[in-house]
């Protein structure tokens, strides 16, 4: 016997639920490239833990950490990059109870005093970790003989230890510590807030089961999306205010301004333009929050503003809009999942896959036609290789969200590339989990080779 009335309704409410959470938890803020915000956040814990400013440093990171710090610019720092600028800074003057938005309040003096230290002769040392996640962060703060330890993995703000010689934070309080250490916080209260659990991603620790395109588009078609809407609406709202910035201004390398400047104003280069321009301006440093999905800032532009600059051309109803957008993240998130936080796969293809999901969908695309956007989007651009954050990211998001609207433009005709045809299977979830093994496999390599050219290690003149 098939499910009652009562029994669909209790699972789609469940279903509803489940993903407005899954939301809720991907679309956090950040201010700037969330790697070297990681790196500020784990020092400004140390330094809150610690209770005084550093007398020496040492952080330990992992190679796609090193990748994604190393050549992009620190927000709020005057232009300084690198994995020392972010430890130091946000050990200067990082707020750590802000999280991914620690270094809002930097100011000229935490700049100027973060400059002297990194003169000061071997006051941060930075190392390789291997044998750790992807994404995996550790940081040493000494001083007056005390020592606080802060390490994240797998999740830009998943704290996996924060102790104050040896202790956990968590059971640290004024009256306990003791000794010569001054106390830059209010108390445990101040401790937990900043280091307990409520700082992970909840997200992350809760994934959707059996979540599929299909249950994607349930819930965006019928679904009860308003336990997600405010966090839609302000990655609307944020993602926009910075891609308007770097359309206004001169950021990076400005691919989003030439692609206005070079090419025909119809609404697929805008499209284009306005998802570079956010990653223009977010990858030279500029201090405006995003809304960030799948732990990146660049990916949470991806799926916002080509979205949006196609709602805006075909004047769809704001709630669909807002429905186009959640589609957006969820087969982003979906995608990625097969391959996780960070490796050798650009993941904007991830992003630019569901802003032509959504796209297809707001110009009237059915089911197997959001499907084949996905496959043509994945046999195109699925190769692009993640060499680091930094300015050209905003030509790879050109890049895709070319290819997303192509894969659109061509399944709305019927057309697409065929199962056997390189990685594309039969069906779109079979195409999306051979892609994520490609990317979490198969690319391992690539990743190991990519980090020895960029910190020198291989001489490619010498191959």
């Amino acid at each position: 016997m098939g499910e009652s009335a009562s029994e669909v309704t209790r699972d789609a409410a469940a279903r509803d639920r489940a993903l407005c959470e899954l939301l809720d938890g991907e679309l956090i803020c950040a201010l700037g490239c969330t790697e070297p915000i990681a790196v500020a956040y784990a020092a400004a814990l140390a330094r809150l833990v610690l209770g005084c400013e550093p007398e020496a440093m040492r952080v330990g990171c992992s190679g796609n950490i090193i990748k994604n710090v190393k050549s992009v610019t620190v927000p709020n720092s005057g232009g300084m990059r690198g994995v020392e600028a972010a430890a130091v800074l946000g050990a200067v003057g990082g707020n750590a109870a802000a999280a991914l938005e620690v270094l809002e309040g930097v100011d000229d003096a935490h700049r100027a005093r973060t400059v002297e230290l990194l003169g000061s002769d071997g006051y941060c040392e930075v190392s390789l970790v291997e044998g750790v996640p992807n994404l995996y962060i550790d940081v040493r703060a000494e001083a007056l003989g005390h020592v606080a330890e802060v390490a994240i993995s797998e999740h830009h703000t998943n704290v996996v230890r924060c102790t104050r010689d040896g202790v956990p934070a968590n059971q640290l309080c004024p009256a306990a510590r003791g000794g010569e250490v001054e106390d830059a916080c209010s108390g445990t209260c101040a401790l937990l807030n900043a280091a307990g659990p409520a700082a992970a991603e909840p997200s992350h620790a809760r994934p959707v089961e059996g979540m599929s395109l299909d249950m994607i588009m349930d819930f965006v078609e019928s679904g009860d999306i308003e336990g997600a809407r405010a966090a839609l609406e302000r990655q609307l709202e944020l993602n926009r205010a910075i891609s308007d910035e770097g359309l206004r201004n001169s950021w990076g390398a400005e691919v989003g301004r030439t692609l206005l400047a070079t090419r025909g104003d119809d609404v697929a280069c805008r499209a284009r333009a306005r998802a570079a321009a956010g990653s223009d301006a977010r990858m030279s440093g500029c201090a405006l929050p995003v809304a960030i999905v799948c732990g990146s800032g660049n990916q949470g532009i991806t799926c916002a503003l080509p979205v949006l600059t196609y709602g805006e051309q075909l004047g769809v109803p704001h709630d669909r809009l807002v429905r186009a957008v959640a589609l957006a993240d969820l087969v982003a998130i979906h995608t990625k999942s097969y391959i996780g936080a960070l490796s050798a796969f650009c993941g904007v293809v991830c992003a630019a896959c569901g802003a032509g999901a959504a796209i297809c969908w707001m110009r009237g695309g059915t089911r197997e036609q959001i499907g084949a956007t996905i496959v043509n989007t994945l046999g195109n651009v699925g190769g692009i290789v993640c060499d680091g954050a930094k300015a050209s990211c905003a030509a790879k998001i050109s890049a895709a969200v070319d290819a997303a609207i192509l894969g659109c433009d061509m399944a709305l005709e019927g057309r697409g590339f065929r199962a056997g045809e390189g990685v594309v299977q039969d069906t779109v979830e079979e195409t999306i989990a051979a892609m994520g093994y490609v990317g979490r496999v198969g690319m391992k390599d690539t990743d190991v080779e990519i980090l020895k050219i960029m910190t020198g290690e291989t001489e490619v003149a010498a191959c």
